[in-house]
Parts: structure tokens; sequence; C-alpha cells
């Protein structure tokens, strides 16, 4: 090479290394920053733009350095969105109202972690309307091209590439070009209420009329002749000038709505858009009555027809003339599968005369004999504003479905009628002749093609005349007609959805600058002319002719065109040449709205926060909500909370003050000092928001009171003091203390305040629910006991020898037990005989509870042995005795003998009984001190005494005082210990019995849980391993009204750690009778009451005020649970019947479960069966399962559970079913020749063999085994279904071997089978037989509970109430 060239290489090379490096430097420069960035936490923000329909759905996901700046926040969701920035606000988008949110400050320089932004979290962010205002689009976009608009989207229609409820994380591609902002399109929307979209898009159509619009600005609403908000113009008058005017993106119409009549429920109801034109109109009409708008309706809508028939043979001719508002187009011909492919073959089908011959000749009165015609319709005139309704909605009689069409219909711009109109018909041949003579505005139109747009009323002027010209000139004026019947489209009202339901809007023409747009509600854009042909319909691939009878599509439903005629066809108003009212109504309209925007800002700058305040004398907490402005000082809030809370007459103002307040923890964060009493609000709330983290308590204080101080950091502490010779705790003072501090200086506090001696003071800490903690180490902090916010103390502070027991063993730990579980319940007793209570207890407890009975008889004393021959005389002379004595023997056990039962219903010695009884008790209650067990054990009562004391608290409240109560506690030693119970002062007895019955099982101790497992409890109800005290307090209480007349109550404070078992047999004086003669139930809030079996378990479900139902009957055994016995009735409407209760047990066979239903079945039901002529099955739900057989086991072959249910099924012959291989279905037979259901008959298979179940089906019905078709029922039983359904709905004839398998599934008893013969045809009905056998199967499965499948919703009549009310006859329907 030569050396000048390579001399000549040397500098390339070198600039090539060089750039090399430089770029290296670059990127490592780029990666370091990248690695720092990564060190630095990151913020997810996820956005939600609320400012548009189209875009609600999808989010925009940043995740943004935490030390980004909010302003920086905002500029990189503009460029994401396409919004130029400072259009918009950002607000949290916690799930919170975006009305009570105040949008982020756009301005701030702060970080993004500063401004609230939490690290390691989704940040919801909204993006909102800026001053109500819609955000604007960037330039570069919003001149996008037309081509590029192309695939716009318009209405509900899903945009490409977008899928609806997305992820979060992903950040969907936003088209918005074809989202134009309200000031680009100059248009407002209209809120949807709920369900008023077909309401919004026809008076979008109306706003964009301008001769209507312009005829309604001209009327003048008079204020003394009708209330205006009753008034249907001027609500439409005001509607018309804020979508003229307002600022607003969309404005409300519940004020039009409301001058319709009707209230809330409306906005749920969805009507059909041309019905409601059609009421609207009526209602306007009739509101426009002797005004110059009489006839505006008529002389814009209403066209011409006549109805004729011509006869063929002679030609005479008769006719009536009708009008119309609207012409409905039929899409697709009755019967054919094929539809109109253009609005033009509709209308001349719709003029398309029918031939009249045959058994449909028409009988000629000039002929005077039946005559082939011709019956048909033909245009008169057209009107000035035609509208075409595409009839979409259609009725399959096949399915008995409401159906959508959703077939092509193409529709042109510009429409020419002048062919629709025949010269010929305007002459007046002398053939021709009217039926119906002067009546032109009578008569109905053609058959189903057109409805009746006009009224019937002859003494409503419709401002209808018929020309009375010469022939000549008439035809010279069709002729005319002819050449100017050209009509342009401008109003394009489009359905999307299917016929059970949809969305109405609107594609609208501007005749100011011929541009098309969409009105969606409160979305307004523009779209183009393909739009408009995106909406003819139609899909693709072949389908049947109701294959799309539920299928969702977007097509027109209601056209509206205009005549093109230069001498008629008007501009808008502008605003100089608006009538005196409206511009008065205008300006009206303008100081709402700003009134509206400066109350709207108002809004953004109040702080709304939870008000609490003790009321001074009532002492009951009351809760409000201040909302006070945020410039608002401390000294004008304190005054609006004293006149919110309404305690003037109670406290001065001077007395109250605010202090910051945390309810749910009760604890008061600090109080406000004087000097920022003319502080804002806003500052000392921390600014203007949507929820705060505390609330606000006005305090009150007396006149010789001071408020004191409360500083952020201390903890508030409310001090109880118990008193233990009283065994009272008394009610809450608040204290203040510092978590630094120690529990010797909270006690030097604490003795200040309840002035107790320090020295001797006990201070019991309850951390949480029952965790009783003493604080017993002086120098150890508050924080370190765990002291939080709010805490609750209990001190004590005596000189006794409690103090120097352990802390577990000592009086006050048992005091604040007792204490801390004791709940408050209200017991219903049930009703009975006062006389009856003591001797029942007593007999049963002498003689039931014994081994011996004799024995145990023998130690009653002298007045139980006299009543039994009291007794004896009464059962034989007193019939209310012997039912009480049946009524015992079908309630008590089997183990209870019938001499027991001669120890009840003892009324006459009862005074003598009843003092020997209260002799004892206070024997009783003078004998027992505190002492220990030993003495207290050696003092034991028999038998009898324990049934005397016992009579004391039996009876009812004519033997004892109202104020009688009961109080208890006993430990597991059988130790008394004297207690006063803090609410009042009663005797004290003994809960445990005595020696003498130790060992011996009583029925309700071996009571079982739904489980079936052994008790672990003994003969008191207490666990064997519970070492703590109950407590039971009993006394009478007089509930309210309401509870029931005679209804006797008991208020009992109990331990809620005592088992239920031990809570019934404390129970046991008060019902009179023992608890396993009684049941609990518990009652709920919702009066709903619910049996409480488990014996073992506690009451520690139960809470303050709680109701308990007793009520008496046996209650369950060991092994025993309660079962209901239903009757199936295969054939009958109501296929299953409630018959009673029955008690089946563990181990026992469904025979001897039968043998014991027996005679309660005859009793209680009048059923009189034999063992063999009835079965038990299994129930399941309503449905009829596996048959129960004779030798089967509860448990063991058939599981059992707590509230079982069975049935019971009473049959017809001998029992066919004889083992669990075999399979008992219900089948029914479908006669599609007569339209109707056999009744069930069972049949028994011996395997699951389809061929077995056709040979059992041919042999009931005589049908040969080849033409056997079957198929399963579906739904809950009977299975019920429509006879117009029955034949295509079910799946006939599967292709399957086994009846185990898919589809069928059928393998347990019960399955129900249609079958049929398939050789039977099905029966043609007639329209009216059809719709006849419809209304009886909908009343038959209406009564039956079954869905009918063809009448979703029943439909509500659209109506408009001229009067407002619903209930007068005034109404437009």
């Amino acid at each position: 090479m030569v050396p000048s060239e390579e001399n000549r290489l040397v500098p390339k090379e070198d600039l090539f290394w060089s750039c090399r490096q430089s770029i290296f430097d670059e990127m490592k420069k780029k990666f370091s920053q990248i690695e720092s960035a990564a060190d630095e936490p990151r913020v997810l923000c996820i956005i939600q733009d609320t400012t548009n329909s189209k875009t609600v759905n999808e989010r925009i996901t940043l995740n943004l350095p935490a030390s980004t700046p909010l302003k920086r926040l905002f500029e990189d969701v503009a460029s994401k969105v396409g919004y130029v920035n400072g259009t918009f606000d950002l607000v949290w988008g916690n799930g919170v109202n975006v009305a009570d949110m105040t949008p982020l400050d756009q301005t701030n320089d702060k970080s993004i972690l500063d401004a609230g932004f939490e690290v390691g979290k989704k940040n919801f962010l909204r993006l909102t309307d800026k001053d109500g205002e819609q955000p604007h689009t960037m330039s570069e976009e919003s001149g996008t091209t037309d081509d590029g608009n192309r695939d716009r989207f318009i209405g509900p229609l899903p945009r490409e590439g977008s899928v609806g409820g997305s992820n979060d994380y992903v950040c969907q591609n936003y088209s918005y070009s074809s989202i134009l902002s309200k000031s680009e399109t100059g248009y407002v929307g209209l809120v949807n209420q709920a369900m008023t979209c077909y309401l919004n898009s026809l008076l979008q159509t109306l706003f964009m009329t301008p001769e209507f619009r312009n005829a309604l600005y001209k009327w003048e609403f008079e204020e003394s002749e009708e209330d205006a908000v009753m008034s249907i113009p001027y609500q439409l008058q005001r509607l018309f000038v804020l979508l003229q005017t307002s600022k607003k993106r969309a404005i409300e119409t519940t004020d039009v709505t409301r001058s319709f009549g009707w209230d809330s429920s409306e906005a749920w109801q969805q009507h059909d858009v041309q019905e409601l034109c059609r009421v609207m109109f009526d209602a306007l009409e009739q509101k426009w009555k002797q005004t110059e708008q009489a006839d505006l309706i008529n002389q814009l809508y209403q066209g011409k027809l006549k109805d004729y028939v011509r006869c063929l043979e002679c030609g005479y001719e008769s006719w009536r003339i009708d009008t119309y508002l609207d012409i409905p187009l039929v899409i697709r011909p009755y019967g054919s599968n094929q539809a109109f492919a253009s609005v033009e073959e509709a209308l001349h089908a719709f003029i398309q005369p029918e031939i009249l011959d045959g058994p449909n000749q028409y009988f000629c009165e000039r002929c005077k004999k039946k005559c082939d015609a011709r019956k048909g319709l033909r245009f008169l005139n057209f009107p000035y504003l035609l509208t075409l309704q595409l009839k979409r909605f259609d009725f399959d009689y096949t399915t008995m479905h409401r159906i959508k069409l959703n077939d092509r219909m193409t529709f042109p711009e510009e429409l020419d009628m002048s062919t629709f109109i025949d010269v010929e018909d305007e002459k007046s041949p002398q053939t021709e002749s009217c039926t119906d003579s002067g009546a032109e505005n009578e008569g109905s139109c053609h058959s189903d093609q057109m409805s009746n747009d006009f009224s019937n009323d002859d003494g409503v002027d419709e401002g209808i005349c018929l020309e009375s010209n010469s022939s000549a000139e008439r035809t010279s004026k069709v002729g005319i007609e002819k050449n100017s019947l050209l009509y342009e489209l401008f109003s394009v009202m489009v359905h999307s959805g299917s016929a059970a339901g949809g969305h109405y809007y609107a594609c609208i023409k501007s005749f100011r600058d011929e541009q098309w747009y969409s009105f969606n509600d409160q979305h307004v854009s523009k779209i183009t002319q393909e739009d408009i042909k995106k909406t003819y319909g139609g899909s693709s691939g072949s389908r049947g002719y109701y294959s799309s009878a539920f299928a969702s599509s977007t097509n027109a439903y209601m056209l509206i065109y205009r005549l093109k005629d230069p001498t008629r066809n008007a501009k808008f108003l502008e605003v100089n040449e608006y009538p005196e009212h409206i511009k008065q109504l205008v300006q009206k309209e303008k100081e709402l709205e700003e009134q509206e925007k400066r109350q709207r800002e108002i809004e953004l700058n109040t702080c709304k926060i939870k008000l609490f305040c003790m009321h001074p004398v009532k002492q009951v907490m009351m809760e409000n909500k201040l909302e006070v402005h945020k410039d608002k000082t401390l000294k004008e809030a304190v005054e609006m909370a004293y006149k919110i809370m309404d305690i003037e007459e109670a406290v001065s103002l001077d007395c109250c003050r605010l202090v910051k307040y945390d309810e749910f923890h009760d604890y008061l964060e600090r109080s406000f000092e004087e000097e920022e009493e003319d502080t804002p609000m806003g500052l000392l709330l921390g600014g203007v928001k949507s929820t705060y983290m505390f609330d606000l308590l006005l305090e009150t204080r007396r006149p010789d009171q001071v408020f004191q101080s409360y500083k952020p950091g201390e903890v508030m502490v409310k001090v109880h003091v118990v008193d233990l010779k009283t065994e009272s705790v008394a009610p809450s003072l608040s204290v203040r203390a510092y978590l630094n501090q120690t529990v010797t200086e909270f006690k030097q506090l604490i003795s200040k305040v309840v002035h107790l001696p320090a020295e001797t003071m006990r201070i019991v800490l309850e951390r949480c629910y029952n965790d009783l903690r003493i604080l017993n180490v002086g120098n150890k902090t508050l924080k370190a006991e765990g002291f939080f916010r709010s805490n609750k103390v209990f001190v004590e502070s005596s000189e006794s020898l409690d103090r120097q027991m352990a802390y577990t063993d000592s009086h006050l730990w048992k005091l604040l037990d007792r204490h801390a579980n004791t709940i408050r319940l209200y017991v219903s007793l049930p009703e009975q005989s006062p006389g009856s209570q003591f001797k029942r207890i007593a007999n049963q407890k002498a003689c039931g509870d014994s081994g011996n009975l004799d024995e145990d008889c023998a130690r009653v004393k002298g007045p139980i042995a006299n009543m039994r021959s009291v007794e004896a005389i009464l059962e034989e002379s007193t019939e209310k005795l012997k039912s009480l004595s049946l009524q015992q023997e079908q309630d008590g056990d089997s183990s209870k003998s019938t001499e027991a039962s001669d120890f009840e219903n003892i009324e006459s010695p009862l005074n003598e009984v009843d003092s020997l009884a209260s002799a004892e008790n206070r024997e009783l209650e003078n004998q027992i001190q505190i002492s220990d067990p030993e003495n207290f054990q050696s003092e034991e009562r028999s038998d009898s005494d324990v049934n005397n004391d016992r009579s004391t608290s039996s009876v009812d409240s004519d033997i004892l005082s109202s104020s009688h109560s009961s109080d208890t506690l006993c430990n597991v030693d059988n130790a008394p210990i004297p207690l006063g119970n803090g609410l009042d002062s009663h005797s004290i007895t003994s809960s445990r019995r005595s020696k003498a019955n130790e060992g011996k099982k009583e029925t309700w101790d071996t009571a079982e849980d739904d489980s079936g497992t052994d008790s672990e409890y003994d003969e008191s109800g207490k666990s064997r391993e519970e070492a703590q005290y109950v407590y039971f307090k009993a006394e009478h209480y007089v509930a309210d009204e309401g509870s029931g007349e005679g209804q006797k109550w008991l208020m009992v404070h109990v331990d809620k750690r005592i088992t239920l078992s031990a809570f019934k047999q404390h129970l046991e004086p008060f019902v009179g009778v023992l608890s396993s003669h009684f049941k609990v139930f518990r009652v709920y809030a919702s009066n709903q009451e619910f049996e409480s079996v488990r014996l073992n378990e506690t009451l520690s479900s139960f809470s303050d005020d709680n109701k308990i139902s007793i009520r008496l009957g046996r209650a369950l055994k060991k092994g025993e649970y309660r079962v209901k016995v239903y009757q199936l009735l295969i054939n009958d409407p109501e296929p299953c019947k409630f018959l009673l209760d029955a008690v089946f047990a563990k181990g026992m066979t469904v025979r001897q479960s039968k043998e014991e239903l027996l005679p309660q079945l005859t009793e209680q039901c009048g059923l009189d069966l034999t063992i063999d002529r009835f079965r038990l099955r299994k129930k399941t739900w309503k449905n009829p399962g596996t048959v129960f057989l004779d030798y089967h086991v509860y448990e063991e072959d058939i599981n059992i559970s707590s509230n079982w249910e069975v049935f019971l099924e009473i049959l017809d012959g001998a029992e066919k079913m004889k083992s669990m291989s075999q399979l008992a279905v219900l089948s029914r037979q479908w006669r599609p020749s007569e339209m109707k259901l056999d009744p069930f008959q069972e049949i028994v298979l011996e395997s699951s063999s389809v061929d077995e179940l056709k040979e059992k089906l041919s042999e009931i019905s005589g049908i040969p085994l080849e033409c056997i078709e079957f198929a399963k029922g579906r739904g809950t039983f009977p299975c019920d279904i429509s006879v117009l359904e029955i034949h295509q709905d079910l799946d006939w004839n599967p292709k399957v071997s086994t009846l185990n398998v898919w589809p069928l599934y059928i393998c347990d008893d019960g399955a129900v089978i249609f079958y049929r013969d398939k050789t039977e045809e099905l029966i043609e009905l007639t329209d009216e037989q059809r719709n006849e056998l419809m209304k009886k199967e909908s009343s038959r499965l209406q009564k039956t509970g079954h869905r009918i499948t063809y009448s979703p919703r029943k439909e509500k009549a659209l109506k408009i109430y001229l009067d407002g009310a619903p209930n007068k006859e005034m109404a437009q329907d």
C-alpha cells in the first residue's frame, strides 16, 4: 500500500475509535444512572380516565421514582393519554366519591412521596374534568384525518385491541382522536339516570330538530295556570336552554321525568324509544291545547294514508282515511328467512296489496255477494318530518321467546318518497265509497304493520282536514308533491343489545355544519358517514331464523328524515332572535349554573368530619357531621358544632370546646390551645380530605370546672374504682398519663383523682378483653406494661387481708373476672298454670331422678304425700288435668315412671306447700355464712329440702313478687361463696345438687351435641376440668309493649362461660320442669329462632341484651336427632308437605323409626297407615332421593345429622324396592299430539341399563320399544316445564347405554324421566290456541314456582301523567 494512502487512513481510524469510546462512556453514564435509579424506591401509579365512558374501564400504569415531583407526574400522565397538560385534574381514586376529593396540586414541586404516595403499594388516581370542562386533546392528535378515524368507535361497541376489565398493570393503547371534547363539538350530553338512554336519545333528536326547538321556544309558560315543576313543555324548554348554553359536559334529565309524573323507580324501567315518542307527543298535544302549538305535532310529524278494499269484479271500493306519526317497517316477512335488503324494499312491501280470495273473499255491497278483492294501503301524503320504525323486535311462537332481528337493512341518506304515492288514488271515481263517512280520525291501521299513533277520542282535535279541491286540482298538486318528496336523513336512533335488554343512543346530523355526531348519554363525539353505515346491522355467516334471539348486536331502530324544502327548512334561532321569555330563562339558568359552580367550589373547600358530643344532662354520646369551610376559624367551628349538637339549653357556649378524638379507641388525642382560636380549620385538620384519621369531640364542662389540656403523646386511662365490701364497680373516671411514667407515679396520679391512698392501692389493667393484669412492679413504665392510646384500669385500696393473697386467688380477681364475663340476657318463659310448677319440680326431683323410686318417694314430707290423694281426685274430676296428664305422657322420656306422673298437677294444698318451702328457704338463708367447704357439707339438706327450696323459685308471678331473684356462685368443690351481686342484694343459694344425688345421671346430663360424642360434663353440667366460678342471677322482668300479652320474662345476669346444660339447670325453678323437658331457642334480630342443642358448649357466643325463648318439650338425649318429616306427593301441585317433627336415634333401624311414627301420624296428621303402606326416603331440598329400606340402620347405613329432613311416601301397593342395587326413577309420558303430560309413574330398575329403562317404559305405556324416546328432567322436582317447550328444549334420546354417565348422571333414586312416542307428531296450533295455552301454562308454572324462560321480566307500561299523579285517570298510555 502506498504510504500516503496509509497516512490518510489513520485519522479515520482514530475518529472511529474516538466515537466508539464516547459511545461507551455515554452508555456507562446511562447505566450508572439506571443503577442509581434502581436503588431508589419506586412508586406505582395507576390512573383511571373518568372523563369518557370509553376509557373508564382502562388503566394507565406509571412506575416512577419516589423523588419524582408532582409537576412531572402531571406531565407524564398528559403525554401518556394525549391530553394537554393543565386541562385535567388528578384526584385520589381509592373508591371514594370523586366529588368529595381534592385535586392534587400540579404546580407543587414536592415529591410524590411527600404528597402521600406509598412505596410498594398501588396508588390509584382518577383523571377528572377540570372546572367542569372536559380535557383538551393534543393538537397533533385532534387533527387526525378522516381516514384515520374510519374505524372510530361509536356507542357501546368495544374498541379494537382493548380488553374491557383489563388488569390494572396493563397499559392500553388509547385512541383519543375519536373522543372529541365538549368544547370542540359544542354540544352537551344528557346524564343517564339508570336506564333512561331511550329518553336521552329522543330528547337529543328533538333538540337537534330546528322546527321543533324553535316552536317550543315560542311557547310561553304561564305560572298562574300551572305548576312549573309539572309542566312538560316548560321543563323541555329549560332542558333545551341548558343543552344550548351550559358549560357542563352533561346535564340531568330528572326535572323532565318529574314533570312526567315519574318517580325514581321509573328510571330503572327500560322502554321502547318509539313508544316514548308516541306517548310524549300525545302528552304535549294535551298540554298545548288552545295555544299556537296545538297542531304542532300534526304539522311536523303526521301523514295520511288510505286503507282500502276494491272489488275485482265491479271495481267498487270501500275505504277509510287513517293518520300516522311513524311508519313501522317489517325487517323480515312472516315465516321468511330472507330479510328486506333496504328501507325502500320494506316500504314497497308495506303498500303491496293482498288478494282476498277463497275463504277470505270480500262481500261486495254492489255485487251483493262475496267476490275476490284487493286489500291494501295507499299513502295520501307524507309529513314534513318522516319517522320510520324498523321492527327489529319480534316474538318466536316456537320457543316462546322475544327475539331481536339483527339482519342487515340499508337506508339511504336521501330518500325519494314520490314513488310511494299513487296519483290514481287521488282521483274520485264513482265506484269509490267511504265506509266510515266523516270519520277520518277513527279506525285502525293495517293489521300487523301499522301502529295506532293517533287519538281515538272523538273530542280531541287532531287538526286534520281533508282537501275538498276538485279532482284536477288534486291531481296537479300530487304531481308537484311527487317532484318534491325528497327527504334527507338527520337522525338514527340505534339499539345495541338483545330483546331482553340493551342500550339506546342517537347519531344525529347537525343542520348547521352538516356534521354527524354521536349522542351517547353524557358523551358527544364526532362521527362519519362510515359510522352510520355500521348501524345497518347484519352478522357474518349464515344463521337460522331464530339463532340470534339473544345475541347482542348494534343496529338502527328508528330513522327520522326531513323534507328537503328550502321554503320550509328552518334554521335554529339565534340568541338575538330569542323571544323575551327565553332570554330571561337563559339568564336565569346561567345564574343558577354559576351559583351551582360556586357551591361546588365551596364543597371542594369544605372539611367534612365526624362530630361527637356527650350530652351533659342525658349522658348519651351523640354523633353528627361537621361541615366547615377550611377558612373558618376554630372559634367559628365551635359555634357551628354547638348549634349542630343542640345543647343550648344544657350548657353555655363558653363551656364548650373542640378536641381531637378517636372514636374507635375512645381516646382524646389533643386539645386546641386558646391561641389557636383564630387558626383556620384547614390548617388544624391538615387540609381538606375525604376521610380523616381522627374525629372531633365537642367537650363540655361545668361553670366551676376548668378544661384540662390534652397534649399529643398522652394516653387516656379510664379508671374504675372497685369496692370489695359492696362488691361494686364504679363508673369510669378519665385520667391522662404518659407512657414513660412508672407504675408508682401512675398510682400517685390516680390517688389525687379518686382520693384513695396510693400505699395500699392495687391497679389491674385490662389490656384486652378478659385479660386482667395486676401492676405490681413499681418502677416499670406504662409503655412496658402494655398501655396504648386508650386503656381501662381497676383500682382498689383497702386494708383487707385480700391484698396478702395471690392475685388469682384473691377476691378482687374473682370480682373482676365476674364483671368481665357477666352478660345480661332476656328469657321468655312458656305459659303454664301457676299451681303446677312446684309440683312438677318436686315430684320429678323426688321420683324421676332417683334410682329407687319407692325409697326416694318416701323422703317426700307429709304435704307431698297429701298431694297424691288430692291429685287423684282432681284427675278424675277435671278435664284440664286429664289433658295435662296426656301432654306429660307425650313429652316425658321413656325412663319416666307412671308413678312419677301421679305427683303432677296438684293444686289444692298449694298454700301449705308454699309456706313450708318459704320457711325452709328462710332457715337456709340464715344458716349460710362465710364458711369453708367442710362446714357447708355438714349442713347438707335432704332431697325434700332441695325440692322445697326450688319451689320458692318455681312458682310464677302470682306467688313470687317481681323482685324475687336467685344469685348463685359455685365452684367444683361444692363450696358456696357469699357474694353481693353488685346490682341488688339477694339471698345466695347453691346451684349444685346435694351429695345424695352424686353419681346419678339425668337425661339432660347425657344429652348430645350434633356430632354424637359423649358428654364431658357431670351432673351439674360443669366441665370436669373447669375450675372457675360461675355466676347466675335471675329476676322477673316486665317487657315493653309489643312483646306479647301475658308473656313472662326473666332478666338474667350470667357468666357466659357457663355451659348450656348448667344454664338450663339454673332455669329449672323458673320454667317449672326439669331441664330435660324444655328447649332453649336463641332469638335473633330478625325474630328468627334457632334451637340451641349443644349442651357442652358455653354461652360465649351470646352478648348483652340477647333474647332467649323457652319452649316446653322433651330435649334430645344422647345419640338422638330431631328430624323434620315431609310427605312426598309426586302428582300434586305442591309435592312437598310438612307433617311433623320426630326424634330418631343412632342405631335405630328404619322400621323402628316407622313404628314410632305411626301413632304420631295418626294423632297429629290424621293419617291411618300400616307400617308396610309407606316408606321413608332421603330429602335434598325438594328432590326425593334414596329409598330407605326397613333393615337400614341410622349412622351405619344412613348418615344422620341435626335438623335432618326426610320424605314420607305413601305406597299404592307393596314395596318394590328390596335391595340397594335397585334404582327407582319417576317417569312421565309426554303426548305431543294432545299437548299434555301424564301423571308420574315409578319404575324400579335392576340395573342402570338404558335398554332396561326403555323396556320398562314400553311395558307401562304400550309404546313399541323401538319408538321410545326419553329425556332427563331439569331442575328441582317435579322438573316442571311448559308443554310449549318440552318437545324441542329437552335433550331427547341421548346416545348412551347406561344411565350413570354424561349427560344423564342418574346414580340415585328419584330422578325424573320424560318419555314419548317418536312416531307421534306435534299438533299444529292456531295463534289463538297457542296464546290461550301460553296463558294457562304461565299461570300453572307461576303457581309451582317454575321460572318461565320466555318471560324474563314483567314489563311496565310507559305512561306520562299529565297531573303528576300516577293514580289518576289522566294518564297517557
